[in-house]
């Protein structure tokens, strides 16, 4: 649905350009939920906005839909727009509006419904993210993730194909924070929505999207499904991110098995093969003992997935190892 062909952008300072996304070539599939990650200043916000010309590309073709939008002109814009709703970090929401008013402000300046039908889709968006009895109160009146959702009934007004999400949650709290995200998932598998989503938390992409790309200093280092860049991240920079949001440090870890005895495997398992008993059965057929030095179990959006680090001593070995191989388990030897 979206198509980056070859698209650019620096910007101008003291005379000299500065680059803040390289060419780049970046295909989006339409309903699903794409996430951007990378640490301030990658060019993940700057890619985010020229999809709907927020930013104007330095050079190279958006296409949206098959429409080539770094060609059109102002009216054609305004009407692409009205196809692409956009959720900021802080909000954006008019203090001296309404609820009500802040979600209707989009209609009222498409400036294609009557006000009777604004009230009746304000109505229904306030009631489909949890505010109706809000309408009439203040921003200053809601918490933060209320505001939020206010935002995404916003975003929403005029029922657009695509939702971008900049930073949509960095400003919330961990529990609110899942509140939204829940709500995007549902928005998404209700509406078919295309969602982009720019974020610095691996744990934002790995609860909601299905694909992710990693920026680095305005390039694309890594992209790919959820599961396999979390799960087997191969750029140094996809590593960090994944070791930030499981708490780890990479060389601190490697450290510590540099004492302990024994053949180090990493097992990664997903779906049903999270809960098969393998460690036993292996165990017991090759007669090898294990200890296990990391592990994590959770979900990649809503696939369980396990994935340890054992240190296996004694028995067969290489028995052991091919029987992790035969079965339903990604395996990788660390030494």
């Amino acid at each position: 649905m979206i198509n980056f062909h070859q698209v650019h952008k620096a910007y101008r300072v003291s005379g000299h350009d500065i680059p803040a996304l390289r060419p780049t070539d970046l295909q989006i599939a339409r309903g699903e939920v794409f996430g951007i990650i990378g640490h301030s200043g990658a060019g993940k916000s700057t890619l985010l906005r020229l999809i709907n010309r927020l930013e104007e590309p330095s050079g190279g073709r958006i296409e949206i839909d098959g429409v080539d939008v770094t060609a059109l002109d102002a009216a054609g814009l305004r009407r692409q727009r009205q196809q692409v709703g956009m959720i900021f970090q802080h909000f954006n929401l008019l203090a001296s509006k309404t609820v009500a008013d802040n979600v209707a402000m989009p209609l009222k300046l498409a400036g294609e419904l009557s006000r009777t039908a604004i009230e009746q889709r304000v109505a229904a968006l306030l009631a489909r993210v949890g505010l109706q009895d809000h309408a009439n109160k203040y921003p200053a009146q809601l918490s933060g993730g209320q505001k939020q959702r206010v935002g995404i009934a916003r975003a929403l007004a005029t029922e657009p194909n695509i939702l971008l999400c900049d930073e949509a949650t960095s400003a919330l709290d961990p529990q609110t924070t899942g509140q939204v995200l829940q709500l995007l998932a549902e928005i998404n598998r209700e509406l078919n929505l295309t969602i982009v989503l720019i974020t610095h938390e691996m744990d934002v992409i790995r609860r909601v999207c299905d694909r992710v790309a990693v920026m680095d200093a305005g390039v694309i280092v890594e992209q790919g499904p959820v599961a396999e860049v979390f799960l087997h991240p191969q750029h140094a920079t996809s590593k960090r991110f994944v070791q930030e949001a499981e708490h780890v440090d990479g060389d601190e870890q490697h450290d510590d098995f540099a004492h302990v005895p024994g053949r180090i495997l990493r097992l990664t398992f997903q779906g049903e093969a999270t809960y098969a008993p393998l460690l036993g059965t292996v165990a017991r057929e090759t007669g090898v003992d294990y200890s296990i030095l990391a592990g994590r179990i959770d979900r990649i959006k809503d696939t369980p997935y396990g994935q340890l680090t054992l240190a296996l001593t004694g028995g067969d070995i290489d028995a052991a190892i091919a029987r992790f191989n035969a079965g339903d388990v990604h395996l990788e030897v660390l030494r």
